[in-house]
């Protein structure tokens, strides 16, 4: 007997299954992807924290958070990204921007400084597409390679009462509120614009490094607000915040459900919620001598 082929009606009922099929296994895909990206970026902050560990064990200080234009050590702008270089594989990196410096003193510059366009996969978080390649700033029109992680400095750019703040390097025994329960390190995404966020060397705002390799707990808008601003005047708290937000630059959020990651300073990586707005101030300064915890 010769087959038949589908009926119209057993085809539709067949592609009806395969749609359904395709709508079940996508977000279970989709989430696993999320998984592994918020795994893979967990992993990022754990190897810079041991970078900022080992680089303790080397140079008995923590490295400094950012340096200013005078600071005496040279080197103008970069930070603890920079110092860390040699203590998580990227000697070469490190190497060939010392001689960089040493041809000049302008960190962006490029050439002689190639490397504010290197792209470095343990600073940037995998669930960020825009920090795998390197991208050109709206208003300088340089080409960066960016970072995901800010150094936590304190309260503000003011309090410099944080781990990582600008000219000033710290050791663990100064960290008296203890390192489980002191912010070190955090998850923020570049800015809109293009304009923070620069791993291997950044001004800041008004020149105090803040929202380009440091960033406080309750920081500051110190950009110019006039008429037709998207971001006001004050203070910027800890709480979710989309990549396409202008005003993202001033706080703390991930791309990730619940909250952003953090590497407290005895190394250990957590997800903070952003339900722990409130304690963040408490958390993020070394000596403060406040009873908080995110247990």
């Amino acid at each position: 007997m010769k087959r038949q082929g589908f009926t119209l009606v057993e085809l539709l009922v067949v592609i009806a299954i395969i749609a359904v099929l395709i709508g079940l296994i996508l977000p279970a895909v989709q989430k696993v992807r999320e998984t592994s990206a918020r795994l893979s970026c967990s992993s990022n902050l754990k190897q810079l924290s041991l970078g900022c560990h080992n680089y303790e064990s080397t140079q008995s200080r923590l490295p400094v958070g950012h340096r200013s234009l005078l600071n005496f050590e040279r080197r103008a702008f970069t930070g603890w990204l920079y110092e860390i270089l040699p203590y998580v594989e990227q000697d070469n990196v490190f190497r060939e921007s010392e001689q960089a410096f040493r041809t000049n003193a302008n960190p962006f510059l490029n050439p002689p400084h190639k490397h504010i366009a290197t792209v470095i996969k343990s600073y940037t978080c995998p669930s960020d597409g825009r920090v795998a390649t390197t991208q050109v700033s709206t208003k300088t029109n340089n080409t960066i390679a960016f970072t995901s992680y800010l150094g936590v400095s304190g309260l503000d750019y003011k309090s410099k009462d944080g781990i990582l703040i600008q000219d000033r390097r710290f050791t663990f025994a100064e960290i008296t509120d203890g390192t489980s329960n002191t912010l070190m390190l955090g998850e923020r995404p570049p800015s809109v614009d293009f304009q923070f966020g620069w791993w291997y060397a950044g001004v800041g705002q008004q020149l105090t490094g803040s929202a380009d390799l440091i960033l406080g707990v309750r920081e500051h808008n110190l950009q110019p607000v006039v008429s037709g601003s998207p971001c006001g005047p004050g203070v910027y708290s800890y709480k979710y915040r989309r990549l396409d937000d202008p005003c993202g630059m001033f706080g703390f959020f991930s791309p990730h459900s619940g909250g952003a990651q953090f590497a407290m300073a005895d190394g250990s990586v957590r997800l903070v919620p952003y339900s722990a707005n409130g304690i963040m101030p408490a958390l993020a300064s070394r000596a403060g001598g406040e009873v908080a915890g995110l247990d």
